[in-house]
């Protein structure tokens, strides 16, 4: 994503849960996606506008069974940029920082809700996992690993899901590579 009105739209959580909407249960309308994320139609359809002007989203007119029926879809399954790409442009940098505190907030609190449900589905709690590593990686190697990484997780997003008569849910998975210390 190279786009400060993109970064800017997806800065809000009402429109970041949209999306996420989106890509876990596919197109929807206004009134699913308002259901899906608890706010009023009017306010879905706003929110749509603005991802649709950023470029985020675009209608599937092909899904709707009459003319007043409105479906979107995400443009791309997926964002990633990087505030390097905007070191020129003080408000994208500024947009970033936001879009980014947003997601990490919204990573947190999905932790935090698996921590406080997991007992109650055994079976997940078995299988969800989390972990953390410290490496000694120079720049250029911090870009190899996280392009291998986002490699596996696109392999299993892209993947034709079997036909096997498993239920399966939508798992969330994250993670971040960054310098620090200990």
């Amino acid at each position: 994503m190279t786009d400060a009105k993109a970064l800017s739209a997806m800065a809000n959580p009402f429109r970041s849960r949209m999306m996420d909407a989106l890509k876990v249960d596919g197109p929807s309308t206004a009134s699913g996606l308002a259901a899906r994320t608890g706010q009023a139609v009017g306010s879905a359809s706003h929110h749509l506008k603005v991802l649709s002007e950023a470029g985020l989203v675009e209608e599937a007119p092909e899904l709707a069974k009459d003319r007043r029926e409105r479906w979107w879809r995400l443009v791309d399954p997926g964002t990633r940029w990087s505030r390097a790409d905007f070191a020129s442009d003080t408000a994208a940098v500024t947009a970033a920082y936001a879009a980014e505190a947003l997601i990490v907030q919204r990573q947190f609190e999905r932790v935090q809700e698996w921590n406080a449900n997991a007992a109650t589905v055994p079976e997940w709690d078995d299988a969800a996992f989390a972990t953390q590593n410290w490496l000694r990686l120079s720049p250029s190697e911090l870009r190899e690993f996280s392009g291998e990484l986002i490699d596996v997780l696109l392999r299993w997003s892209h993947r034709d899901t079997p036909d096997d008569g498993v239920e399966r849910e939508s798992v969330f998975v994250f993670a971040r590579g960054f310098p620090a210390q200990p």
